[in-house]
């Protein structure tokens, strides 16, 4: 399984971890994917998505009930 939030595509991220004297070693970000239960149309469809956009999709839920 890729490690991509298949709503916007965030995935992995590198860079450095930089220690006191400055020197420099590998470092991999991953971004917090969770898997989650959405109605896409009439169907209930499994996606992995990062928390922003689940926290997004929450708050488009809230607005279109009032």
């Amino acid at each position: 399984m890729s490690k991509v939030c298949q709503n916007c595509g965030k995935g992995i991220m590198r860079g450095h971890n930089v220690s006191h004297s400055k020197q420099r070693t590998k470092k991999i970000y991953k971004p917090n994917l969770q898997s989650v239960k959405i109605m896409v149309g009439d169907k209930r469809k499994k996606m992995l998505l990062c928390t922003k956009c689940i926290k997004k999709l929450k708050k488009q839920a809230a607005e279109k009930l009032q």
